[in-house]
């Protein structure tokens, strides 16, 4: 399993449109066979801060998630809101394992 983290601080005016297009980025990503997870947390005390957390059954399915049709859009629609540019942090899972997903 590879867990990303992926790091994002938009402008405070965009944080409802932010949501709404990440929301559904989300859901589509839920879509596909190689995602196991696709959580949106945003920060309690700062809610101009979100955190992705993105579970995928492996490397090849990460790469897969950006060459789908909903994510250069998600991309592509976010870019404007950023108020620093977005960063990942790339985890190995230890547990559960494989078996329990």
């Amino acid at each position: 399993m590879l867990v990303v983290h992926v790091h994002v601080r938009v402008k405070p005016e965009c944080v409802e449109a932010f949501k709404q297009v990440t929301l559904t980025n989300a859901r589509e990503s839920l879509k596909e066979p190689g995602v196991v997870r696709f959580d949106v947390v945003q920060q309690q005390d700062d809610p101009a801060r979100f955190v992705l957390v993105e579970v995928y059954r492996d490397a090849n399915a990460a790469a897969a998630h950006k060459e789908t049709r909903h994510y250069p859009a998600w991309r592509d629609a976010v870019a404007p809101m950023m108020a620093a540019p977005r960063f990942s942090v790339k985890f190995n899972n230890l547990f559960p394992d494989d078996a329990g997903w």
